[in-house]
């Protein structure tokens, strides 16, 4: 039982990582009209790089999934 834990620990992490990213690029897109400081798009690319990073320690599935 303790794989699954960590399995579904990893996907729930892994999940709560995207939607993050996913949140970030959506105001891009509706954002185009107006343009963000520059403090303000450094401070976006910041958190973006930080997500990326924190989605990479993460790394792979503990174990396969099964299915």
């Amino acid at each position: 039982m303790g794989v699954e834990r960590a399995v579904i620990r990893w996907y729930a992490q892994r999940q709560v990582l995207l939607e993050e990213l996913d949140s970030l690029n959506v105001p891009d897109a509706q954002e185009e009209h107006t343009s963000l400081s520059q403090e303000e798009q450094q401070q976006q690319a910041q958190k973006r790089a930080e997500l990326e990073r924190r989605l990479r320690q993460l790394g792979p599935c503990p174990m396969p999934m099964m299915g």
